[in-house]
């Protein structure tokens, strides 16, 4: 037996291999790097994650990265182009699929015009892959509708830092500076479950004496280590900000000379200020006045501060104007440019900050430059190489795009790294409407939601298969390693765009050979704009890095914005007056809850990837209603049932999850599943006025205990 035992032993050590990769984890906006160990044991592979230390995540890894290899090496990955003939997918050619898009897109432009294709991204690509779907989009297609699925992360922040600042960047400041912050508001973010690696920089500064301040309708793991939690009724936050803004100037708490100097439109807000009542905010938004006081105080009286947004305030339809009311926080308090003074807005998807950067948005073009701008619009046609008269002008937003596909505008579709049939408020609407398409195409690693109702779907490369660069939440430019081979016949994105541009007849706009060459001309076509990466290379990535903006290849990166002007022509920032709003949408007799949506810490956007990570999947293998125990007894709803939730626009599933935790006239849903589990079938389909956000995080419901087995 010694001996059998020493010759397997041998044998083992004989068959043994190793690889090892750099890459980075493909979620959330922290983009935390690691190494994936590759094992080769007797014919047994196997596989672990190594973090890697980098000065945004400091080393750490969530439960989503350690496992995200597992959905990139799943066995139900899409390996070839796939036809859809009869109702069923089949597998052709790539010569077959080109050629198949080529007469469907070309024979669709020829009776409608070019705008009758629509092109629909996502926030996870590389910014050289969102950079050339934009240019695709405008030169090889010449369509105006283009938008991507950012649009429901970022729009609310980015236009309301670019209108109050100047310029959109996610965070102000560095993570570092967040330990040195005195008062902390966290407004509608999770970030305990949704960017987990960022917590460590909130309880340091909660050990160095900070007062947290967090603002949300339920109990979180975020909200468990504030000094102040507001239990805000959902939609109010607006509101709420004008009760502060009431506080902080009546008590002589606002920083005048700061005012004076670097902003405009301070007496218009105190004129409106002036109006409001603490007693009615108290009654709009379910928090005490004295709550109210105690928040704007700490805030406004210690030396330095810092305020948080995420999804839970922007994904309103009066998401810009709440965050508009946050950045006048700010600004009168002058709490901004110094160490420990700043904005953040918590970044949802992986590259969502570099996503809207460089084309994929439908008034933007790179550089953060605008379409309807004709400096802007002249100096990136002359990067391309193409006439002014020829780049088409600004198109519509993501959901607007959908109508446009109901109404038959749009008859042709192109998505790339994204669901939307989950994504969409709405989502019986946006499904219908997708199946009136003549033509869908869909990119994508696995059959998504979407993917099944495409006429077309073509296999792209994951995070180990595909190298590029990502802006994550800080502004920091980081160079994703990929080093693995795309399964089958798979394809990187950058690849299948500069293919199609080539059976289009555009193949000498799209000359790349390599992710480097895509990102050399971004440079350029970001040279000058507000987010400018010109002086960032991949040279300099290998060993850093870098922040935009970054004019030149010398220049640091700026790493603190606003240290002594704004963006804006005249250096000051904007205050604006924000009226006391309420949801497109309020519970009445039939529909008396407000339903809010979120994120789970196992689960990432519409779940596309991490459904399909074993580990990650059995950790929550389904959807769920929080909901508070006396309003599941009001309802004969009992504990861990399925439970009925109905809007004006439809009905959907789950099971019932007790929790004290939550107002009791709110329940909460998390939105990473599909099907009849799909919180947005009853989301309301209104949108902001100014940045055509949804307004994913109110709508009024009823819920019901299923009684049904047939659940008809």
């Amino acid at each position: 037996m010694n001996d059998f035992l020493s010759y397997y032993r041998q044998k083992e050590k004989e068959t043994e291999t190793e690889k090892v990769s750099d890459t980075q984890c493909p979620y959330c906006s922290v983009q935390c790097t690691m190494q994936l160990v590759e094992q080769r044991i007797v014919g047994r592979e196997n596989y672990k994650v190594i973090s890697k230390d980098n000065p945004t995540s400091e080393g750490r890894l969530c439960i989503k990265g350690l496992h995200a290899h597992q959905h990139a090496l799943h066995k139900e990955r899409i390996h070839y182009p796939l036809l859809k003939k009869n109702g069923m997918f089949e597998r052709i050619s790539w010569k077959e699929a080109l050629a198949y898009i080529k007469d469907k897109f070309t024979d669709i432009q020829q009776n409608t015009g070019s705008d009758g294709i629509g092109v629909y991204g996502g926030g996870s690509l590389t910014n050289e892959s969102a950079y050339l779907l934009g240019k695709f989009a405008r030169v090889a297609l010449k369509t105006k509708y283009i938008d991507y699925n950012g649009r429901f992360c970022m729009s609310a922040a980015a236009s309301a830092a670019n209108e109050a600042f100047g310029m959109d960047r996610g965070f102000t400041n560095k993570l570092s500076e967040i330990p040195f912050a005195r008062c902390i508001i966290l407004a509608g973010t999770n970030i305990a479950e949704c960017q987990p690696t960022l917590m460590p920089y909130f309880t340091k500064a909660k050990e160095n004496g900070s007062f947290i301040i967090a603002i949300d309708p339920r109990e979180t793991a975020t909200t468990e280590i504030a000094d102040l939690h507001l239990k805000i009724k959902p939609g109010t936050d607006a509101a709420l900000v004008n009760g502060f803004l009431k506080v902080i100037i009546n008590e002589g708490l606002a920083d005048e000379s700061f005012i004076n100097e670097k902003t405009n439109g301070f007496q218009e807000l105190k004129e409106h200020i002036d109006t409001i009542c603490l007693e009615d905010i108290s009654t709009i938004t379910g928090i005490p006045v004295e709550s109210i006081r105690s928040a704007a105080v700490n805030y406004a009286a210690n030396s330095t501060g810092m305020i948080f947004t995420a999804r839970g305030v922007e994904q309103q339809t009066d998401g810009y104007m709440a965050v508009r009311n946050f950045l006048n926080l700010i600004l009168v308090t002058g709490k901004i440019g110094k160490i420990g003074c700043g904005y953040g807005a918590i970044t949802g998807q992986g590259n969502g900050q570099g996503g809207r950067e460089h084309g994929q948005k439908a008034d933007q073009l790179p550089g953060y430059r605008h379409l309807e701008n004709d400096v802007h619009r002249h100096y990136i046609s002359k990067v391309w190489g193409i006439e002014e008269t020829d780049l088409p002008r600004k198109g519509v937003s993501a959901y607007e795009m959908m109508e446009k596909i109901d109404s038959g505008e749009i008859q042709g579709l192109f998505v790339m790294g994204s669901n939307p049939v989950v994504s969409n408020p709405n989502a019986n609407f946006v499904e219908q409407s997708l199946k009136k398409l003549s033509c869908l195409v869909v990119v994508d690693l696995f059959i998504s939601e979407t993917a099944k109702l495409a006429d077309l779907i073509l296999p792209s490369a994951s995070y180990l298969e595909n190298e590029g660069t990502m802006t994550n939440l800080e502004g920091r430019v980081t160079l994703r390693r990929a080093t693995r081979k795309c399964p089958g016949e798979a394809k990187k994105d950058w690849k299948i765009i500069c293919e199609l541009a080539t059976v289009l007849g555009k193949s000498r706009f799209f000359p790349y050979v390599s992710p480097e060459d895509i990102f050399n001309e971004l440079r350029e076509a970001s040279r000058g704009g507000v987010a400018d990466y010109y002086g960032i290379t991949y040279d300099r990535l290998k060993n850093e890095r870098v922040y935009w903006p970054c004019p030149e290849l010398d220049h640091p990166g700026e790493s603190r914005l606003f240290t002594k002007t704004f963006t804006h022509p005249d250096g000051k920032g904007r205050l604006v007056s924000v009226q006391n709003n309420f949801p497109k949408e309020r519970p009445d007799e039939e529909f008396p809850l407000y339903l809010t949506t979120g994120r789970v810490i196992s689960h990432y956007l519409t779940g596309v990837q991490t459904r399909n990570s074993p580990a990650l999947k059995s950790r929550n293998v389904e959807s769920f209603i929080e909901i508070h125990p006396t309003t599941a007894q009001k309802y004969k709803i009992e504990n861990q049932v399925l439970v009925k939730i109905t809007s004006k626009r439809g009905q959907i599933t789950v099971r019932s999850k007790y929790t004290d935790k939550i107002r009791e006239d709110t329940v909460f849903v998390p939105f990473h599943w599909g099907d009849d589990q799909n919180v947005n079938q009853i989301t309301h389909e209104a949108l902001d006025p100014t940045c055509k956000m949804p307004g994913f995080k109110v709508c009024a419901v009823k819920v019901s205990p299923v009684t049904d087995l047939s659940l008809n």
